[in-house]
């Protein structure tokens, strides 16, 4: 592990802070389920650390030999660390859909993924076949006192957060239909304003065609659907992730456009289909969180039209005045999946990295301001959960080792928007990152008085580490250093509860 002061040093001794191979190693699946008490740990847990990180992401990356062509077609592995009295405890189970038991009993592929996957036999087996699975392995979130894993095609899969087992799919109460999307990227308002100050959850839905319908979700601590509005925007929209202000959701329509002639005929997979267009500007959509008062009130979405890129994540927006900022990771392009490619043999050079971007909106005007804030390549943003919609100081980051070029994630950079200061704790050369989440201290006051948690893939022992890392100060070694008994396949999205499940 290295912390920024011996970053240049390492990049001065070896062209490039990564070996290939060892990224490749944590892009196994992990077949086995594990129930055990976490006890090889470096430093030691803070006992004030209560409650449980949940982590969802592809455990298999293969049917019992058959490689999948993407890992985001992948099938859906919960992953459940659960801190208590200084201790902590893991388990993992998959998610029991109903596709996934299918090909468990069959023992190969049954089901085309969104990414390229095709099942054996060529484009004749394939062709006019569009059932995809749920793969639920994007996200998991717990609230309204349940446990949900979510990919954003289709409607969540509920799971018992005791056990993990996988209880069936979640409809709220019949708000959501049959097959029905429901985002894997849902924001937590700390403080709605439609509800007294209470916390909320927002979510959305996208129905694509010529034009794209986007469904708003709003739901109260108990889980219950309390608003729901529905809007049209002209053009094809590809929308993974979003962001909130306490009065408006706003989504980012990347310049992409879709082909469905080679899905339909069995050739490409949906997602290869999918082609970015540079020459198009990118429309940022504003859609209020109160739903119109009538067809031609004030209230109505507004879109924008800015630079070409392509945005997957959203670190967070706020409201200053007539406009909105939002911060985002941009790319110069879509980097596209391409038939006959092999994702483990990724050319990093090749690549454009995502860097973050902050864009003034201004709602008055129908402009748009956009600056770099920071030019190293990161990843999956976030922040303090009582910020989200809020002004924000703090944004705790997956990084590069490098501060320039494109790279796989192997550090965790901590931004003060601020002072502009910047902390990078790096698990370079053998470890690789994950998505950070921040757990704020209990009763704590300042916005970083708090820790990061994420799991770090150790290639040189061929395992996984939960790190706790203090997030006042990334210059520190870690706070303790959790060692698995195995690995745990690059995983997507996860969160913190404070509940403890054991």
């Amino acid at each position: 592990m290295q912390t920024f002061e011996t970053q240049e040093l390492i990049s001065q001794i070896s062209t490039k802070p990564y070996n290939r191979n060892d990224w490749q190693g944590g892009y196994k699946s992990l077949k086995q389920e594990f129930d055990y008490w976490i006890d090889d740990i470096e430093g030691q847990i803070p006992p004030e650390l209560h409650g449980t990180l949940f982590r969802n992401g592809p455990g298999l990356l293969d049917i019992n030999g058959q490689p999948i062509h993407h890992p985001f077609d992948g099938d859906g592995m919960i992953s459940r660390i659960t801190f208590a009295n200084g201790r902590a405890h893991f388990r993992n189970r998959f998610v029991r859909t109903d596709a996934y038991l299918e090909e468990q009993k069959a023992g190969k592929l049954l089901y085309r993924g969104v990414f390229g996957t095709q099942k054996p036999g060529g484009w004749l087996a394939n062709a006019f076949d569009f059932k995809l699975k749920n793969i639920a392995n994007t996200n998991v979130i717990y609230w309204g006192d349940k446990l949900l894993a979510l990919w954003e095609a289709a409607e969540p899969h509920r799971l018992d957060p005791h056990t993990l087992d996988t209880l069936g799919k979640e409809y709220f109460h019949g708000v959501l239909s049959e097959g029905e999307a429901f985002s894997a990227h849902p924001c937590f308002d700390p403080s709605c304003e439609f509800d007294g100050g209470e916390p909320c959850l927002v979510n959305f839905s996208i129905k694509v065609g010529l034009s794209t319908t986007i469904t708003i979700f709003e739901l109260d601590t108990t889980g219950t659907i309390v608003r729901k509005h529905t809007h049209s925007v002209p053009g094809f929209a590809f929308i993974h992730d979003f962001a909130i202000t306490p009065n408006y959701c706003v989504f980012f329509q990347n310049p992409v456009s879709f082909n469905p002639i080679p899905f339909a005929l069995g050739i490409r997979g949906a997602g290869e289909c999918i082609k970015f267009q540079p020459n198009q500007p990118t429309r940022v959509i504003i859609i209020p969180r109160q739903p119109p008062l009538d067809k031609g009130g004030l209230r109505g979405v507004q879109i924008i039209e800015t630079h070409s890129g392509f945005v997957f994540h959203h670190a967070n927006a706020f409201e200053q005045g007539n406009e909105i900022i939002i911060d985002s990771i941009c790319y110069e392009s879509l980097p596209e999946v391409e038939p006959e490619s092999d994702f483990r043999q990724t050319d990093f050079d090749a690549l454009k990295p995502g860097q973050l971007w902050r864009f003034h909106l201004n709602l008055q005007d129908k402009t748009v301001q956009r600056k770099l804030i920071e030019s190293r390549c990161c990843e999956f943003p976030t922040l303090h959960p009582q910020k989200v919609g809020r002004e924000h100081r703090y944004l705790y980051i997956g990084a590069a080792h490098a501060p320039s070029g494109n790279a796989p994630l192997q550090a965790f950079l901590k931004m003060d928007l601020h002072s502009g200061e910047r902390q990078l704790w790096s698990a370079a050369p053998k470890g690789f990152a994950s998505e950070p989440v921040f757990v704020p201290r209990p009763y704590s006051q300042g916005e970083d008085d708090g820790w990061v948690l994420a799991l770090v893939y150790d290639a040189s022992c061929d395992r996984s580490d939960v790190v706790i890392l203090d997030a006042r100060n990334f210059n520190k070694d870690p706070v303790a250093r959790l060692h698995l008994k195995h690995h745990i396949p690059y995983g997507l999205h996860g969160n913190f509860s404070s509940e403890v499940f054991v």
